[in-house]
């Protein structure tokens, strides 16, 4: 036989082969082992198994690793654009976004309200078009006043579905369907060490991805403006600015485990730390801002503080470690369980807490009704509590500004206009006085402004707070507050000033000489 006819029958067999195995797959085939999986609106993917393994991870290259998370992740994160008002002239330094106006006040300005864009990132977190993002990103919004661009292109308009203040976080909806929508992870695996993306839209740069580290855990930087705060950030040293807020921050298997929230900076863009809200907390509040259109916020009736070391040792402790309970609400979720003043809480659900805002987290990721197991060192004996917790029935809900970066000092004139009168303050605060109705040449001297990352800032000073003394002697003017504050900074290094809070609450706050 000839070497061609040799070769044109080996190709034949070849294809026959090939043939049979294919008609005998198809006719083997059971269509029960690749069921069609049912679409459903609204639900929200979870994975708390890594795509890549520890060990994998390893040995690979990371910048093949990155491209690959940023392909599989941008998709899912959005451009928010917001149109706000703009009451009382341009706005202040700790507003992002660009004018619709000139500086200049015109007969226009009169007529009709200034307006200003803020921008923003959201993520994408089910396919029927719900984003999850900051308030302070969305914040004070005119109807119809939200965009969304996505990363192709596509704009659609937007709807709130709700916001909470206490997290800084909001949901947003656009009508759409089978849109890329984000993996969430699960925040509680996440350590020190481990690489994270940034993924937002700072500078109105779409679409911007940095890498990092997990710098901390559990932050708490006293950024969210509200009585009911919850902060427990992850911190990062991936790159976040202005226009991040709202982003995701995902783990090298692409999961979201955060929401970009602020940055720590004294010049409002990046100087190395980032904070991000935890997947586990934002979740729990997205699923119930797009269910219930509010946060139904677990309950369990204690005041807590972190164990310090004078603390350990007073209470015979081997290590510094845990929460202490200081107070027991009566009738709350704690107390009918028997959870008593003194106790200190070590675990929560298994999971170790050494701080205040550490098991404050613990909590907010439950609902009312679910049941929590306290490991208590009580005595020197550990024992576990299980606490059916309770709903917080009425939450205060003030508004919240911008945490995107610090407030800085705008100019407003001193001396005395039409009975007020605003002065500055070295460790980072404002003061407005008021002419009182008794006699115009005393004043109410109020807290007008803090400047993020301050001393004061620090040290818990908040707007809206009333100074009453300096060091015991009380204060009615600007000159006094200005002279008892140079005194005792100079002479002892810190002053102590009593306040009195919208709620008629008096406390004592100690500021010290940078």
């Amino acid at each position: 036989m000839k070497r061609k006819d040799l070769i044109l029958t080996g190709l034949l067999l070849v294809m026959i082969g090939i043939t049979a195995g294919t008609l005998i797959a198809l006719y083997t085939i059971n269509e029960e082992l690749a069921p069609l999986a049912e679409v459903r609106t609204t639900e929200i993917t979870r994975s708390s198994e890594p795509l890549i393994s520890d060990e994998a991870l390893e040995g690979a290259d990371a910048r093949f690793l990155f491209k690959k998370v940023a392909e599989e992740v941008t998709p899912t994160v959005v451009y928010i654009e917001a149109i706000v008002p703009i009451e009382g002239g341009v706005p202040n330094d700790d507003e992002q976004g660009e004018f619709d106006n000139e500086d200049e006040e015109s007969i226009w300005d009169r007529l009709m309200p200034r307006r200003a864009r803020t921008v923003g990132s959201g993520v994408l977190i089910t396919s029927d078009g719900y984003i999850l993002t900051n308030n302070h990103v969305i914040d004070g919004a005119v109807d119809k006043g939200l965009r969304v661009v996505l990363n192709d292109k596509r704009e659609y308009p937007a709807r709130v579905v709700g916001v909470d203040s206490s997290t800084d976080l909001a949901v947003i909806k656009i009508n759409g369907s089978d849109l890329p929508k984000i993996t969430v992870g699960d925040s509680e695996f996440l350590d020190v060490g481990e690489w994270v993306l940034a993924i937002g839209n700072p500078f109105r740069l779409r679409s911007t991805v940095t890498a990092g580290i997990v710098s901390a855990l559990s932050r708490d930087v006293q950024i969210i403006n509200d009585q009911m705060r919850i902060e427990s950030f992850i911190q990062t040293d991936a790159a976040i600015n202005r226009g991040n807020s709202g982003g995701a921050l995902v783990n090298t298997s692409g999961q979201l485990v955060g929401i970009n929230t602020a940055i720590a900076s004294q010049t409002g863009t990046y100087q190395g730390y980032g904070f991000a809200v935890p997947s586990n907390l934002a979740i729990k509040v997205a699923e119930d801002l797009i269910e219930y259109g509010r946060v139904r916020r677990a309950l369990l009736g204690v005041t807590i503080a972190g164990v310090d070391y004078d603390r350990a040792v007073e209470k015979g402790m081997e290590t510094v470690r845990g929460v202490e309970i200081l107070n027991v609400s009566e009738n709350g979720a704690a107390f009918e369980s028997g959870i008593r003043p003194g106790d200190v809480v070590l675990r929560v659900n298994g999971i170790k807490v050494n701080e205040a805002n550490q098991l404050q987290q613990q909590v907010a990721v439950l609902s009312p009704g679910e049941t929590v197991r306290l490991s208590i060192l009580r005595e020197g004996e550990i024992i576990d509590k299980d606490v059916a917790l309770k709903i917080l029935e009425q939450e205060s809900i003030p508004e919240i500004s911008s945490n995107e970066q610090p407030v800085m000092p705008e100019e407003i004139p001193e001396g005395n206009n039409d009975g007020v009168m605003y002065k500055e303050f070295e460790p980072g605060f404002r003061i407005m006085a008021l002419a009182t109705p008794e006699d115009a040449d005393k004043f109410d001297l109020y807290v007008d402004r803090v400047y993020r990352y301050s001393e004061a800032w620090n040290r818990g000073l908040r707007a809206d707070q009333q100074i009453l003394k300096i060091e015991e002697e009380k204060v009615e003017d600007l000159s006094e507050l200005e002279e008892l504050m140079r005194r005792n900074l100079n002479e002892k290094g810190s002053v102590t000033l009593e306040i009195v809070n919208e709620e008629g609450a008096r406390g004592f706050i100690e500021i010290k000489q940078d």
